[in-house]
């Protein structure tokens, strides 16, 4: 049981970590390849080309893996301190429902690359960056009802990730309007001196800034995290096994967190 509580202590650090390695793994092979420019290039270009694409989806999938992990646990222990609290509980409910859609919007993401299943990779990029804004909103307005000392930094990254998805939006419908060109979004490689360029870097660093404030906001989960006990309590009344008394089914406790 020790060995399990030290492990949830570290889920949010171990999702921030695995998930900025894949970032940076993939970017590093591409650019070590050639396979996009070094400066500033989206964060799914990284993962277009073989072998970082296979590094990119394989790494992305053990990501969702612990974001949903991450959205569980946090949703235990807000139901842990307020079970009978109605405001909070559905607040709460409705905060895992969205963690969860969020995460499999990055599953998405992994698993349908830029090219060439590029509307399957913005939907999914769509439903982790939108729905997962709308879950970091929801986690704020739980701080702000339950813990003072943190709903200014999580109103902080809240307001970093609204800026940077707005300067994504901005910027890449003006890019992709047909002002600059078509077949854009298969674009790889790009020239300083070619039209659109400024417009194109506004566009990437607004998704890297968007991906780190999310990031961010699991990174204000560790000391929650450290806050947590676990407990299992189990009831026998025989120590005969064959024969399982109907008490014990009454006794028998989930993990309780």
């Amino acid at each position: 049981m020790w060995w399990f509580q030290q492990g949830l202590c570290f889920l949010p650090s171990a999702l921030v970590v695995w998930s900025a390695a894949s970032f940076i793994f993939s970017y590093i092979t591409a650019v070590v390849l050639r396979h996009i420019d070094p400066l500033v290039p989206y964060i799914s270009d990284t993962g277009t080309i073989p072998p970082e694409r296979c590094l990119f989806g394989i790494m992305l999938n053990i990501s969702t893996f612990l974001g949903i992990a991450t959205v569980y646990v946090r949703y235990k222990q807000v139901y842990a301190l307020n079970p009978r609290e109605s405001k909070i509980t559905r607040l709460n409910k409705a905060g895992f429902t969205l963690g969860v859609i969020s995460c499999f919007g990055l599953c998405v993401i992994a698993n349908f690359q830029k090219y060439p299943l590029v509307y399957m990779h913005v939907i999914g990029a769509c439903i982790t960056f939108g729905i997962g804004a709308i879950y970091i909103l929801v986690q704020t307005i739980l701080s702000y009802t339950m813990q003072q000392k943190i709903f200014w930094i999580r109103v902080t990254v809240l307001l970093w990730c609204g800026t940077s998805i707005a300067s994504m939006f901005i910027s890449s419908v003006i890019l992709y309007s047909g002002l600059y060109g078509t077949n854009l979004v298969q674009k790889l490689h790009w020239d300083p001196h070619e039209s659109g360029y400024i417009v194109h870097i506004i566009s990437t660093i607004s998704e890297w800034s968007l991906a780190f404030s999310f990031l961010s906001f699991f990174l204000t989960y560790i000391r929650d995290f450290q806050k947590i006990s676990l407990r299992a309590d189990v009831s026998l009344s025989d120590h005969n096994f064959c024969n399982t008394p109907s008490n014990f089914v009454a006794d028998e406790r989930t993990l309780l967190i």
